[in-house]
């Protein structure tokens, strides 16, 4: 394999202090998941203080690191800088005119119980415990506490740690 060159690296830092300079104190970010929360310090586990809809429009009233302090209106909090976008994201919509994203189900939805069809299937290929299997995962989900949660993603330096 051949080694790269050092150019490379100079290339990829510059790009790196370009994309992180981009957003900046005083300009507009936008929501870029369906449901952004904004937290009250600028921390992944801090708790929410807000929650803004895909597309809205946010002042950017302070950059910490990968940390934004925004407003809108009254609303204000601290949000990932992963989770918002110098452009307007597109909505897309399916053919039925539902969203495609699947973070938009509501629960209502996800709660239904499965058509006979839907049944009939998950019986013929042994997928019956589905039900069992959810709250199993779900009782190891509350095994892990917050703060094993955070240590783990510092750690390996996941989500809002990168």
């Amino acid at each position: 394999m051949k080694p790269r060159s050092s150019g490379f690296f100079l290339a990829a830092a510059l790009l790196a202090a370009a994309a992180e300079a981009a957003v900046v104190s005083g300009g507009s970010v936008y929501a870029k998941r369906f449901e952004t929360t904004l937290l009250s310090e600028p921390q992944p586990l801090a708790a929410p203080a807000a929650k803004v809809g895909v597309g809205r429009k946010l002042k950017v009233d302070e950059v910490r690191g990968v940390w934004l302090r925004v407003s809108d209106g009254g609303t204000s909090g601290w949000v990932f800088s992963g989770n918002v976008s110098e452009t307007k994201p597109v909505e897309i919509k399916g053919l039925d005119g539902l969203p495609l994203a699947a973070s938009k189900t509501t629960a209502t939805a996800a709660a239904r119980p499965l058509t006979p069809a839907a049944a009939d299937y998950a019986s013929r290929k042994n997928l019956g415990t589905a039900g069992g299997d959810l709250d199993w995962l779900l009782q190891q989900c509350r095994a892990v506490s917050d703060q094993e949660l955070e240590h783990f993603l510092q750690e390996k330096k996941k989500g809002d740690f990168q």
